[in-house]
């Protein structure tokens, strides 16, 4: 195990972070104190765990490096497992199945429960990942497949329409699935429309640029490389900041299921 940022010894500063954790409630984790875990199947990769149950979630998602013929060749997910692959940056060949995909930045790959993921880096320098998993709920009479693609085929959706603030979505809005995966880009200055407030929860990994995000009505500034898990309730929005670049997150969603009681 070691420190994410690749960091050792003794920092030139105060021992400070900018992450809070709230369990149940929202998180901020930034990279300096995360660490790498050696987790089986893994191969010659730099795992990071990001939410998990012992959090508050009821998903897992993970930070990957992949390193020179790095990857999961075991499967990744499982009986009642649903999981989703996005490229942040590199080229992969992932697998589910028979079949194969090659993969670059901004691809991605969905797998429905019970069917195994795979992948493996497919270049000579590093390429990154983030992975989620989640125990799939179904309802009757539907069921999810096999997604895959890359996120410049998506369409360009203003967000409640706002030509500032441009929302992708991963999955088809179909009740035989139980999650989404999305994609919001803030042009600087732009905003959500209000503060919301409501049952999902999501997990986000922050693109590119820099924000001030509202959680739990604390107004946090945050920037690429950073993670935010939002629990249920949560109160969220966000600014985009800085100069020029677009403040932007991938983040997940759970969906199209009515609260067990």
């Amino acid at each position: 195990m070691g420190y994410l940022n690749n960091n050792t010894g003794y920092i030139s500063d105060l021992l400070a972070s900018r992450s809070i954790i709230k369990r149940g409630n929202y998180a901020l984790i930034t990279p300096d104190g995360l660490v790498k875990n050696i987790i089986p199947g893994f191969e010659n990769c730099d795992t990071t765990i990001l939410s998990t149950p012992k959090l508050g979630a009821t998903f897992v998602d993970y930070l990957v490096t992949l390193h020179a013929q790095g990857g999961n060749s075991a499967g990744f997910g499982g009986e009642g497992v649903e999981t989703f692959l996005y490229v942040i940056d590199g080229a992969i060949t992932a697998g589910a199945g028979d079949d194969k995909y090659s993969l670059t930045k901004g691809g991605y790959l969905y797998c429905p429960p019970g069917e195994l993921m795979t992948f493996v880096n497919a270049q000579e320098a590093d390429s990154q990942l983030f992975l989620y998993k989640r125990r799939y709920v179904a309802t009757p009479g539907h069921a999810p497949y096999r997604v895959t693609g890359n996120e410049n085929q998506l369409e360009r959706i203003e967000y409640e329409g706002m030509s500032d603030v441009i929302l992708l979505d991963f999955l088809p809005k179909e009740l035989g699935f139980d999650m989404n995966m999305h994609i919001l880009s803030f042009a600087p200055g732009a905003s959500h429309g209000y503060i919301e407030t409501h049952v999902q929860e999501h997990g986000a990994y922050i693109l590119s640029g820099q924000g001030v995000y509202n959680l739990d009505n604390e107004w946090i500034p945050v920037k690429k490389g950073d993670y935010i898990f939002m629990g249920a309730y949560s109160l969220q929005a966000g600014y985009g900041v800085g100069r020029g670049e677009a403040f932007s997150y991938i983040y997940s969603k759970d969906c199209h299921r009515d609260v067990e009681i």
